[in-house]
């Protein structure tokens, strides 16, 4: 009896490393793939200006592919979300590769929009192949979902301990497997080395200068920190607000990008600067050293809300980078703390607010600017997820916890602020 049930453990162990090391290879060759072709779209696309032109037309594209082969995945990460609360069917391994188009289309032509959201789709695709593949129950598919969230997330920004937080942070409120906990590391790790063995590099930011810890610097933190919270909430219901806008409006989905791609580039051409189109990676990098206008994340606000609630693809995240280290950085004039420190904060920060997940983030922070940094990214990432509102850029999240009991606090009192 002893020696039979030790065969199963050792069994099932097994399978799950098989499982795992399968959907971080997959998955992780799959965001290789893709850091690349957008690399090649970004790098034509700030080469021929002129592309932008071309935006309604990529709408167009994607909204009548979406249409016509992608009306079961559309709802993208809430897909992945509302699969793993209520378990119902397989997610169509088409997810993946409609969801590549659209983004690298969406980047190509001028648009704003991540990186993350096609990653973790392309993860959660292709992991949720293994529930029919090994004949999974509905709980072990609700860990298939966790390391394919974690290898996609992983492995496109090179934070593996972050990508396995996330996974598992962003379904916290719903039931988790305990065994979902090593395995989303040991997938995030699979992915994230898989990336570097296709030798895809990840943007390198870093904080040269932290200084004490000090009561002035703490009132300084939960100052910015609160904005930084405030940004998120602007961002999470700018894009509601504009797809709600889009879908009343316009009754035939592939019109929705058609028009947004207009008056996209009509925008972008009169404004004379490219710096909010893709992911802005180059203003995010020059915000650790020179401050920005503080208007730049405001707009990224409006192009990325606008980009992806006309139907365009892509993720939500990087523009969230944008959108905290521009406000960081154009605070450094008023506030007396780094500039580097100040864009790092924001940077994770207003990430922790639009996705209530300020474990995941504040590791993030650790992972991408070091420890000297970590009570100032912490502190930044919980004051943040307190004060960014209940709503988030994922609509079938289930939000609780903390914020979920100090809001509804406010609503017995009758004050719905956030």
């Amino acid at each position: 009896m002893i020696l039979e049930k030790s065969k199963n453990t050792l069994f099932t162990a097994l399978k799950w490393i098989i499982i795992c090391s399968l959907i971080g290879i997959l998955s992780g060759s799959a965001s290789a793939f893709f850091l690349i072709a957008l690399e090649w779209a970004t790098h034509y696309r700030e080469e021929n200006n002129w592309i932008i032109w071309f935006l309604p037309l990529g709408g167009l594209l994607i909204g009548l592919s979406y249409y016509y082969w992608g009306q079961s995945v559309v709802k993208g990460n809430n897909l992945l979300l509302e699969e793993y609360e209520n378990p119902q069917k397989t997610i169509p391994l088409k997810m993946a590769p409609l969801v590549l188009f659209g983004t690298l289309i969406t980047h190509l032509f001028g648009g704003s929009a991540g990186r993350e959201g096609t990653a973790v789709q392309m993860g959660g695709a292709i992991a949720d192949q293994f529930t029919g593949l090994f004949k999974l129950d509905k709980s072990d598919r609700k860990t298939i979902l966790i390391l394919g969230i974690s290898a996609g997330f992983a492995s496109i920004f090179g934070t593996p301990l972050a990508g396995a937080l996330f996974a598992l942070e962003v379904v916290l409120f719903s039931k988790i497997n305990l065994k979902s906990v090593p395995l989303s590391f040991l997938t995030a790790y699979v992915g994230y080395y898989t990336v570097e063995i296709w030798h895809v590099k990840h943007t390198i930011y870093s904080i040269p200068f932290v200084p004490e810890m000090s009561l002035t610097t703490l009132f300084w933190i939960f100052l910015v920190s609160i904005l930084f919270g405030l940004a998120a909430m602007l961002f999470s219901r700018s894009t509601h607000l504009w797809g709600n806008l889009f879908s009343k409006t316009i009754a035939y989905p592939p019109f929705r990008p058609f028009v947004g791609g207009i008056i996209l580039a009509t925008a972008l051409f009169f404004i004379g600067t490219s710096k909010y189109t893709g992911l802005g990676v180059p203003v995010i990098v020059e915000a650790f050293s020179t401050p920005n206008a503080p208007y730049d994340f405001l707009m990224k606000i409006l192009f990325t809300g606008f980009t992806l609630g006309a139907g365009f693809k892509g993720g939500e995240v990087t523009p969230l980078f944008f959108v905290g280290a521009t406000l960081g950085s154009a605070l450094s004039l008023i506030v007396p703390l780094p500039i580097a420190l100040l864009a790092g904060m924001g940077f994770v920060a207003v990430f922790s607010g639009a996705t209530h997940t300020p474990i995941a983030c504040t590791v993030m922070g650790l992972e991408l600017f070091g420890l000297e940094s970590g009570l100032f990214i912490g502190l930044a990432c919980l004051i943040a997820y307190f004060f960014s509102g209940s709503v988030g850029i994922y609509k079938t999240q289930i939000v609780k916890g903390p914020k979920y009991h100090l809001y509804q606090k406010f609503k017995r009192k009758g004050t719905d602020l956030l």
